[in-house]
């Protein structure tokens, strides 16, 4: 690429990384204000959490049914038309008088929030191949620092304005980007003219095909879940009356762990030179020392604290790392399948997510923080045991005919 071009390309994918921020902290900061949803509408911060669960179960659907369109339409109306419908959706949910509509539309901007997954691949087509790799790890901060950070501003401005502030203020972020997009990004033609019921079959077929991606699905969503529990739990924590603080506690907590953005790059240095694996056993053991830490935290006071930020670093760490190895093992079973493993990887590791927050909050509900604590040790226990099952190496199958098989999906 000339210089020239790379002087366009990198205003497209430096807004293309704020764009993944914005669009992931929606799915994260209503885990920071739920007890002031609580407050608000007048329920219980465990019904409250169910604003949560939707948002998490509509980006996981989101993923299925959006995200397999990023090769079949042209990318920047996709993606403009995707955060206009968020913005939307975020008003909507600013607006809501009860907690059925606001459920409705968390669900919404859950399932058109879905940037991350979407910009990836565009990305990766605006650069040459020995760029591909530095501008994967800038959208990949970007979209870190939208889970970490957005749930500090959240809880910050909940507690200033009220629990609808925040709604309002990422709705004007979504819509303030998709303009800029629509500015910035050129018009790039689709990928593929495949129609929509084959590439949504495609996900499908390859989860029944590929065994290693069954897998790295399964440990993903194991400790997605486990950390969605936390988030979700550590809430109801800090609010509640071991602790008596404010949502802007939940929030500092969150951009403490923004430290661990540092994790990534050297996970995957750690995965390139020991292999998947290996990698993601040191993360199911960081988990479950998690957990244990973690459980430390019901005590109250600056030793609870102390085991809180310790137990949710660990956690970080684990899960980020964890999605590193993941993610590399299932782009190793082919190129031109990538964006499909992808689509069948994240969809899943969402619903992971989705049913650790509602299990996390139900598990809060009836034994406390230490049943959250549980809960999260049970996940990793999952995957941990499915991990140490002896695999057979499969005979390698021939390139050509991985290939024709991948084609026909």
């Amino acid at each position: 690429m000339t210089d020239q071009g790379q002087r366009h390309t990198t205003p497209a994918i430096a807004l293309l990384a704020f764009a993944c921020g914005v669009a992931v902290g929606n799915v994260y900061f209503p885990q920071a204000i739920g007890p002031l949803v609580a407050s608000g509408l007048g329920v219980s911060p465990a019904a409250a959490a169910t604003v949560v669960t939707a948002t998490q179960f509509g980006y996981a659907a989101g993923i299925f049914l959006f995200v397999p369109l990023g090769d079949r339409l042209r990318p920047r109306r996709l993606l403009v038309t995707l955060l206009m419908l968020t913005g939307l959706g975020l008003l909507a949910a600013s607006t809501a008088p009860g907690l059925v509509p606001l459920v409705a539309a968390s669900a919404l901007v859950g399932a058109t929030t879905v940037i991350a997954p979407l910009a990836g691949p565009l990305a990766a087509g605006l650069v040459p191949a020995e760029r591909r790799g530095v501008v994967g790890g800038t959208l990949l901060s970007g979209a870190l620092a939208g889970m970490l950070l957005s749930r500090t501003f959240a809880g910050t401005l909940g507690d200033w304005l009220g629990w609808r502030a925040p709604y309002v203020a990422a709705a004007a972020l979504s819509l303030t980007v998709a303009a800029l997009l629509a500015r910035t990004l050129p018009a790039l033609p689709p990928a593929t003219s495949q129609t929509y019921p084959a590439l949504l079959a495609a996900p499908l077929r390859l989860l029944r095909t590929e065994p290693e991606l069954r897998r790295s699905c399964l440990y993903q969503a194991m400790v997605f879940a486990g950390f969605s529990a936390v988030w979700t739990g550590v809430a109801l924590l800090l609010t509640g009356p071991v602790y008596g603080m404010s949502a802007r506690a939940a929030g500092l907590l969150a951009l403490v762990n923004a430290v661990t953005m540092l994790c990534t790059p050297v996970a995957g240095r750690l995965v390139d030179r020991r292999g998947a694996d290996r990698v993601t056993l040191v993360c199911f053991v960081m988990v479950a020392v998690s957990a244990v830490v973690l459980a430390f935290g019901g005590l109250g006071g600056v030793p609870g604290l102390s085991a809180l930020v310790v137990g949710t670093l660990l956690l970080d760490i684990g899960m980020q790392s964890g999605m590193v190895a993941n993610q590399v093992r299932i782009y190793d079973l082919g190129g031109d399948v990538r964006s499909r493993l992808n689509t069948a990887y994240m969809t899943c590791v969402y619903l992971g997510g989705t049913a650790g927050s509602w299990l996390g909050a139900g598990a809060y509900g009836r034994f406390g923080w230490t049943g959250v604590c549980a809960l999260v040790a049970a996940f990793t226990a999952v995957a941990l045991a499915r991990h140490l099952i002896p695999r057979p190496r499969p005979l390698p199958a021939p390139a050509s005919s991985r290939r024709a098989g991948w084609s026909a999906s």
